[in-house]
């Protein structure tokens, strides 16, 4: 048995190409989730570098180092939160990144910035914003709506972070219509 950790992995189109590649090349899986393969066998060299060839050529990529192993974890537990769970968890942020990777909040927080160059949370706050340009391009809820699901607490406080980010107000950016949202590798 082998944990894979791959970089770029962000939603589940990126689970589902990574395990087309798993296929193709025989390899057997325990499980596949964001930014996390678990084989079923330890892979022998060649298999790994086939995989990795074959990954980095779909823009994914095997990490080996465990500061960047980390770091992914941090992004994909909060892109799961925020893309994929309506962020319904009413605990801090730092809680959840505590309890999912088992470490201490201060010490992630750190590596995030040294590596990354941005805060944890200015990090989760630009995932925020993109699912709220997400929301308002589908347009199916209303800006109280979205507040409230992405546990906001006021349209006052969305908007004005909303504002402050991309530069302009939410109902500026749903008028234009101008496809305005990034990958979310790239947030």
């Amino acid at each position: 048995m082998s944990k894979l950790f791959v970089k770029n992995m962000v939603c589940d189109r990126c689970i589902m190409v990574v395990q087309d590649q798993l296929e193709k090349l025989g390899i057997e899986t325990k499980s596949v989730k964001l930014g996390e393969v678990v084989t079923a066998q330890e892979l022998k060299l060649e298999k790994r570098q086939q995989l990795e060839a074959s990954l980095e050529a779909l823009g994914f990529h095997l990490i080996d180092n465990k500061k960047s192993r980390i770091i992914e974890q941090v992004k994909n537990v909060i892109i799961d939160l925020v893309h994929y769970q309506n962020n319904e968890a009413k605990i801090n942020l730092s809680d959840i990144l505590s309890q999912h990777l088992d470490l201490d909040y201060n010490y992630l927080s750190n590596l995030f910035s040294e590596v990354e160059g941005v805060t944890i949370e200015k990090y989760f706050i630009a995932q925020k914003i993109e699912k709220v340009k997400e929301l308002l391009v589908y347009d199916e809820l209303s800006l109280s709506e979205i507040a409230y699901r992405l546990n906001y607490s006021s349209v006052a406080y969305l908007s004005n972070q909303f504002k402050k980010v991309t530069g302009l107000t939410p109902s500026h950016f749903k008028q234009i219509k101008e496809d305005k949202r990034k990958p979310l590798d790239k947030v």
